[in-house]
């Protein structure tokens, strides 16, 4: 291949990857890895919420890693979120566009070949089946690809923490009330009565997902959410909760901050820590009392110091 030969496939892959699948979502949707679907700039200030309407197809998932939030949309409407864990920073979650294609219940685990697995006591390519204490999987998984999984987690602790192999962990509770939407929505790839059964027992059962139901995964420190600021931890340590895109970030949702000096952005970016977030209303940090007004509370708590539904 030519050297110009290279270069236009070079720019050819860069834009693949710059526009992705999220383009092909409905107006209001779009948005890129470094932008929370809960933003204002999608949502327009305002999230719309409903409950699941069955065997409408018209399904999605996101995750937003320094929130331990996942989401399932219908139409583009929030129908329930979730609390969650992700992968350690050594074994970081993807960031980007993933599908999920099959619901596994009672899934048996291949260790894969790593020191993380070599830990634990188990050996690289031997199988663990369901209902094994050394298979960490639970009753659920859902493969999004590579091996990146949602499954079960070990215990409660596990949400808003960083806890596995570059997976996300969810409540066993919340793992059979997601999986059970989707089959709903997807007009009962499997029927409940089997799904009963396998919730009952440790034989496996597979749905297979077709279309793939598409799972977005965002990295976003710094969200405006109804007109709220939200400052979570940067978890992965990938440098972003900095003064520069705090300032872009609010003026990207039509703040004018220009008269708030860069000491107070620095002095409410210190306010974060691992397990709280800050957060303030977006007009108080326009006249001036960000600090004053603004909050560090935890992470799984709103703005309004209420549990998200």
């Amino acid at each position: 291949m030519s050297g110009p030969q290279r270069l236009l496939l070079s720019i050819a892959v860069g834009l693949s990857l710059a526009v992705g699948p999220a383009q092909a979502q409905e107006p209001g949707t779009i948005y890129d890895h470094h932008e929370s679907a809960r933003s204002d700039k999608f949502t327009k200030g305002l999230i719309r919420r409903a409950e699941l309407e069955p065997g409408e197809p018209n399904i999605r998932i996101t995750l937003n890693v320094p929130s331990f939030l996942l989401t399932l949309w219908q139409n583009g409407k929030e129908i329930k979120t979730y609390r969650v864990g992700v992968g350690l920073k050594d074994y970081p979650i993807y960031i980007g566009d993933r599908e999920a294609k099959q619901i596994i219940w009672n899934p048996p685990w291949i260790p894969p070949y790593s020191s993380w697995v070599r830990e634990r006591g188990v050996r690289s390519g031997q199988t663990i089946p369901a209902g094994n204490p050394r298979n960490p999987l639970g009753k659920i998984k859902i493969p999004l690809g590579d091996s990146y999984l949602i499954h079960q987690a070990a215990k409660v602790g596990d949400l808003g923490n960083l806890v596995s192999h570059g997976c996300v962990r969810m409540l066993r509770s919340d793992l059979f009330d997601l999986t059970e939407k989707i089959v709903a929505a997807r007009s009962g790839p499997v029927s409940r009565r089997r799904i009963a059964s396998a919730k009952a027992g440790l034989r496996v059962l597979v749905a297979e997902l077709d279309p793939p139901v598409p799972t977005v995964i965002n990295y976003d420190t710094l969200v405006v959410e109804g007109g709220v600021l939200h400052i979570y931890p940067d978890v992965y340590g990938r440098g972003t909760n900095t003064v520069p895109r705090l300032r872009a970030e609010l003026q990207s949702s039509g703040a004018d901050v220009s008269r708030v000096d860069d000491d107070t952005f620095r002095r409410m970016l210190a306010r974060v820590t691992r397990r709280r977030q800050f957060v303030v209303e977006v007009n108080r940090i326009v006249e001036g009392r960000g600090l004053e007004d603004g909050r560090a509370i935890p992470l799984f708590a709103t703005a309004a110091g209420k549990r998200r539904r």
